[in-house]
């Protein structure tokens, strides 16, 4: 379907089950190569190159993340541009942004080769456990150019209305990613080097798919001469800021987390949390997918004014997202040790009661996590950038980091209870920006300036 006409015409339900259900099943199928790789790496390497993979990821995830705020930063003005009938204008914010998430992967890929023993070295890691860590993330910073294009690449492909086929992609890059890894660790015996090249290796395969489309210059969205201006850049900085310092704030309260879990627990402290962390990126994840197959629809509306439709479709990502966290709640908490298990395959020993026992504290966090993540969503796609920074850095960092001073008594405990009350307060602090951004009085006023 032509994406004026899915974003205008088509009735919100419909919509939702058009766009949110692919776009999730998409995700979700995109998150199981991270989800397969723990799990590979945990039950054919061990504790040492679990606990390894989990303190060197968070420096990988914020350089994909800086690719994300380039992606999304897009998107949203890319949605209005379309939604307003400024097709050259969406065009350039599409090329540009693509020129940019290489230039920044260039710039990241040499600064984690190059730092990444000072980066696990601050850590505490040392030995063995340092040689593995370092080893699998210069092999991700060597492909950073081209890896980190992947994320924007299924933003467009949704914004052009290729919903199914961004899910049919995500598939198959789950599929080769999980081969190629297997390939990398049982057959090669490459060890964690041959995960980290799997996984490269696939995702250069699916972005060269996935640029494709546009390359032939027949999607709604099309490269041309790049007209470069300082507020073109501030515009995709400031939209995509609130999701970078979700992403990046998180990875650095991880890696605040890892630094403490090894003076508390060591390497098995370290696998633990890497046991919650598999299961919690999974299902951000998924509530990843309901809220940006969404976004396009609801920031096409925004820019063409159409408010009451904005407030349909935002219904449905909330309700969409409950539903996920709602299963996820009764799966970690009813089935602990069986989710302990894919990643630890030593049964009966002590890590593995510890890290079923930190899951089920840890299951609480869904029950509130999605409505925080569904407002911050909403927020970008509506372009108000300021509060869903807000509720950003407060999520992923001010709050956890204030949490882990306040239950330092606890011990251990005390960082898995940092979850679910981080996730409370965030909910209540959604609930707050959203009435005052939202109400009628803000709806006129915008509806005048639109």
């Amino acid at each position: 379907m032509d994406s004026n006409q899915l974003f205008e015409q088509t009735k919100p339900i419909k919509l939702f089950f058009m766009a949110a259900v692919p776009g999730t099943l998409g995700m979700l199928a995109g998150s199981l190569y991270g989800l397969l790789e723990g799990i590979f790496v945990g039950q054919i390497l061990g504790e040492t190159a679990f606990a390894a993979l989990n303190l060197a990821f968070p420096f990988v995830f914020i350089n994909f993340s800086l690719a994300d705020l380039i992606g999304v930063g897009s998107s949203v003005p890319i949605s209005i541009s379309l939604g307003q009938k400024k097709s050259k204008e969406a065009d350039n914010f599409f090329t540009c942004a693509c020129i940019m998430i290489i230039a920044a992967g260039v710039m990241m890929g040499t600064l984690l080769y190059l730092g990444a023993p000072v980066f696990i070295g601050m850590l505490g890691a040392e030995g063995e456990l340092k040689d593995l860590a370092v080893s699998y993330m210069r092999v991700y910073a060597l492909f950073s150019p081209v890896t980190t294009l992947i994320f924007a690449m299924d933003n467009y492909w949704k914004i052009c209305g290729r919903i199914r086929g961004s899910m049919y992609l995500n598939i198959f890059m789950s599929i080769l990613s999980a081969l190629f890894i297997f390939l990398g660790l049982v057959v090669f015996r490459l060890g964690l080097v041959g995960s980290a090249l799997g996984n490269c290796l696939s995702l250069s395969i699916c972005v060269v798919l996935a640029a494709a489309p546009f390359l032939r210059g027949k999607e709604t969205l099309r490269f041309r001469r790049p007209a470069f201006s300082i507020s073109l850049i501030r515009r995709v900085i400031t939209t995509g800021m609130p999701t970078f310092l979700n992403n990046v704030a998180g990875r650095l309260t991880s890696i605040i987390m890892n630094r403490v879990l090894i003076l508390l627990g060591g390497a098995g402290a370290v696998a633990v949390y890497g046991v919650l962390m598999y299961v919690g990126d999974f299902i951000q994840m998924i509530l990843y997918g309901v809220c940006d197959s969404l976004q396009p629809a609801i920031g096409y509306n925004w820019g063409a004014g159409n408010l009451k439709r904005v407030k349909e479709i935002g219904k449905y990502c909330f309700i969409g997202s409950g539903v996920v966290s709602l299963f996820s709640f009764l799966a970690s908490f009813f089935f602990p040790e069986t989710i302990t298990g894919l990643f630890i395959h030593s049964e009966g020993t002590a890590a593995t009661a510890a890290s079923a026992a930190a899951l089920v504290i840890f299951s609480f966090t869904f029950i509130t996590r999605w409505f925080g993540f569904s407002a911050q969503s909403f927020l970008i796609a509506i372009n108000k950038s300021f509060p869903a920074t807000i509720l950003s850095l407060s999520n992923a960092l001010i709050v956890p980091v204030a949490l882990i001073l306040l239950f330092w008594p606890l011990g251990l405990t005390g960082l898995w209870l940092n979850f679910p009350v981080t996730s409370l307060i965030i909910a209540l602090l959604a609930l707050f920006l959203l009435k005052k951004g939202l109400g009628e009085r803000k709806y006129r006023e915008l509806k005048r300036r639109v």
